[in-house]
């Protein structure tokens, strides 16, 4: 979704062009015995608090001329993430449709404010990853026909990192769709997880905060 020389976990460009047509193994991370249920009553605290900062940030936008705001955003993460160190995040219960509450992605976040120069606005921001099928769609809805994704394959790395490689891209209408060049690769790493709540920290250094939608994004 971006055309800088940097990377963003919903858009990226290729930090290793020459090796971008490159697909992953086809091999799985063995995780340990650990899960993230295990920290889940102890970072209700921690949790709450993140989720009481971000909730009137208008999913990051009015952040952005906020320091201050950001920093304790950020250090609210850190902490939750603390708790979360060590549990294994990439298994079975990262498959979901993931809905944005808020991140730091300046394309993602561009999008989303100027949707409106472009007659619409932006809906629902998802990430729908799939760990059986080695599947990640990202997703800007643009109600009530409007919607563009990125495909990509992933690779589970560690028991909270995952790579990824973008393969195509579509921007589709009611009745039209515009295909678009695959343009990317990178990781994440999801420093907290839970039933309900993912914390992720991309390989740029961003940051996304995302809810268990409740309902399930299809193609």
């Amino acid at each position: 979704m971006a055309t800088t020389s940097t990377t963003s976990l919903f858009l990226y460009t290729p930090f290793n062009a020459q090796n971008s047509n490159k697909t992953f193994p086809r091999h799985r991370y063995s995780h340990p015995n650990i899960t993230s249920s295990s920290v889940t009553a102890q970072s209700k605290p921690a949790k709450d608090h993140l989720l009481s900062l971000v909730s009137d940030q208008d999913r990051g936008l009015k952040t952005q001329n906020n320091p201050t705001k950001r920093a304790s955003i950020i250090t609210a993460i850190e902490e939750l993430a603390a708790l979360g160190a060590g549990s294994v995040t990439t298994g079975d219960s990262l498959s979901s449709t993931w809905r944005l509450l808020w991140t730091t992605e300046k394309e993602q976040l561009f999008i989303i404010e100027k949707a409106h120069l472009f007659g619409t606005k932006a809906g629902d921001v998802l990430q729908v990853i799939d760990v059986e099928k080695l599947s990640l769609n990202n997703v800007i809805t643009f109600p009530p026909d409007g919607v563009f994704f990125v495909r990509s394959n992933i690779e589970v790395a560690s028991s909270q990192r995952v790579n990824f490689r973008f393969t195509s891209a579509v921007l589709r209408g009611k009745n039209w769709a515009i295909p678009l060049p695959p343009f990317g690769q990178g990781w994440f790493d999801t420093v907290y997880l839970d039933d309900d709540l993912r914390v992720v920290k991309d390989i740029r250094g961003d940051y996304l905060v995302v809810d268990r939608a409740s309902y399930s994004w299809k193609e």
